[in-house]
């Protein structure tokens, strides 16, 4: 039986809290969308807008290790333009891993100015020297 407040995964026999969506409906949750992309990910496992998908799920459930793995296979396959190395940072920033954290900021940097996004490349810059200074 499963309790309530709690659904069956559609992937495997996990019985997972119902997270409801923000949309108006609740139809759809945020771990029906996470078993979607995962299923998707079994027919095309180097999808990078899957994988970012189901990253950006992850960072929605605040699951954070499966956030990190998703985007470091993400940035691996990707030509990230910096977004994902920003979310990547505060995912290690929340599990305490700061060495990680301002690694990937560093390399944020170095995708947003690569791409154009100067903007990015600023923030990430102010974070580095306000919260990363040695």
């Amino acid at each position: 039986m499963i309790p309530p407040n709690y659904e069956q995964s559609t992937t495997n026999n996990e019985q997972r809290p119902k997270i409801k969506d923000l949309r108006p409906n609740g139809l759809i949750n945020v771990t029906t969308r996470i078993d979607i992309f995962k299923q998707m990910l079994v027919n095309d496992p180097v999808n990078t807008t899957i994988l970012f998908g189901l990253a950006k799920e992850y960072e929605k459930l605040g699951a954070d290790p499966d956030l990190i793995e998703t985007l470091d296979r993400y940035i691996e396959l990707s030509d990230d333009e910096g977004n994902a190395f920003g979310m990547l940072a505060r995912a290690y920033e929340r599990t305490g891993q700061r060495d990680k954290a301002k690694d990937a900021y560093q390399r944020g940097i170095t995708a947003a100015v690569a791409h154009g996004h100067p903007g990015m490349a600023d923030e990430y810059r102010m974070t580095l020297s306000t919260d990363y200074e040695d």
